[in-house]
């Protein structure tokens, strides 16, 4: 049996919270139309050929930087650390694990970030300085306690929820996020060779923020999608008309995950990135000594949690395109 560690050592905290995450579309303007017109998102800011999104109550400045490339290709994500000096641990341990890349200046709506890249290839970042969001007349909440206004347009997707990596080494991918950032696991997939097939890890008392999933191609360091989430199921099934009515390819669903019961909607986006609507399952991790769930060969092949079979995509599609 492989290890599979609620925690990676002592418990560690230093990670608050998923923050944002970089695509890169070559099609920029119709991929910035379908998260704004489709989806509900906000444009924060413009710089150079990257536009920068966020949710209606995200609190940041932004949660998605969408980039012109010359292919759909997930450029880098980013975790938010719970203090200044949380951050110099977490750097501390990832210059001394061998994945270090150094120092960027900042970006758009964050300062100084250190980037690491996963063993399968992800670039990731660590940061702490971030710009709250500031609304505008026209998107300032009645209620001071929300980030902003509710759109009324489109999916109104509320906020960022969690990424999902493609990996060849899903095992490797997940210990080095346990072991330098801290994360912790509460579900995983293990087939009946010992091969581990998915994991699902967090920072916090959320079911997951990344999933790290088995590429079948074999390709390394691909992306699979990004998830924002609405408050509701029925607004997951309101989503699947807004998307049959604008044109969009529906992939998958709506249906329910049986690992961690989101309710999911997946569909592409113009510049060919997987995009899930989804409401996420009701159950936080609030103990301290939570066991992960391990799910077998024999009970993944039963499908999602009211019998949908998974989609052969679903373990071959992701970003950049093979």
């Amino acid at each position: 049996m492989q290890d599979v560690r609620f925690w990676s050592g002592e418990p560690c905290f230093d990670i608050a919270h998923l923050a944002h995450v970089e695509l890169l579309t070559p099609a920029l303007d119709e991929s910035v139309r379908f998260f704004v017109d489709i989806l509900g998102m906000t444009v924060s800011a413009r710089r150079g050929n990257s536009v920068y999104l966020r949710g209606w109550d995200d609190y940041a400045h932004h949660t998605l930087k969408l980039t012109a490339g010359p292919v759909a290709a997930m450029e880098h994500f980013a975790f938010r650390t719970s203090s200044p000096e949380a951050l110099e641990r977490r750097v501390a341990a990832l210059e001394r694990s061998g994945l270090g890349l150094g120092w960027i200046e900042g970006d758009e709506g964050h300062g100084p970030a250190y980037r690491f890249r996963t063993p399968d290839g992800h670039i990731v970042e660590v940061l702490w300085e971030v710009d709250w969001y500031q609304p505008t007349p026209e998107t300032r909440p009645a209620l001071k306690n929300q980030a902003s206004r509710f759109p009324a347009r489109g999916c109104n997707v509320r906020r960022l929820d969690h990424i999902n990596l493609f990996a060849v080494d899903v095992r490797a991918s997940r210990l080095a996020l346990q072991d330098y950032l801290g994360l912790r696991l509460t579900e995983i997939i293990i087939f009946d060779d010992g091969s581990e097939k998915g994991s699902w890890v967090t920072s916090n008392n959320k079911g997951y923020e990344v999933a790290i999933t088995e590429d079948a191609t074999g390709t390394p360091g691909r992306f699979h999608h990004v998830c924002y989430a609405v408050d509701t199921r029925e607004e997951v099934l309101r989503a699947a008309d807004i998307m049959l009515e604008s044109g969009v390819r529906i992939e998958y669903g709506p249906h329910k995950h049986a690992i961690q019961q989101t309710v999911f909607l997946y569909v592409y986006e113009p510049g060919g990135h997987r995009v899930e609507i989804g409401c996420p399952g009701a159950r936080l991790v609030l103990a301290p000594d939570w066991k992960p769930v391990v799910w077998s060969q024999e009970e993944r092949k039963r499908g999602q949690a009211w019998g949908l079979p998974t989609v052969a995509t679903f373990h071959t599609y992701g970003t950049p395109p093979v």
